[in-house]
């Protein structure tokens, strides 16, 4: 069983950066695959962005490629979603998630956070 804990979320206005957390239970992070979801009021689950466990690989949506940068530190349990030049459409909910394979799609992955808020003002 995997717990996660994302936090950083808030208001920025469009062009500023967030660093999103995302803190996990358990001796066997660096087993586990990471991906950032978002989901924005009346759309659906939308692909941020997923990395191996070792860190080596990492996968981008294209909405958010060359702005936001996933990366971890298996000594805190932890991976990190920098959010650069935010743009109005990145307000959304956003999750992180683990599982046992890297992948962009939700369904391959067994643990959820509750979400942290990002609000994009102009």
């Amino acid at each position: 069983q995997v717990q996660l804990v994302e936090s950083g979320g808030g208001l920025v206005q469009a062009g500023g950066s967030l660093r999103l957390s995302c803190a996990a239970s358990g001796r066997t992070f660096s087993t586990y695959a990471m991906g950032w979801f978002r989901q924005a009021p009346g759309k659906e689950r939308e692909f941020v962005a997923a990395i191996s466990g070792s860190g080596e690989s990492t996968y981008y949506g294209d909405p958010v490629k060359g702005r936001f940068t996933i990366s971890r530190d298996n000594a805190k349990n932890t991976v990190y979603l920098q959010m650069n030049s935010l743009k109005l459409e990145d307000t959304a909910v956003y999750s992180c998630s683990a599982g046992r394979i890297l992948s962009r799609w939700s369904a391959a992955y067994d643990y959820w956070g509750q979400g942290t808020q990002v609000t994009v003002s102009s």
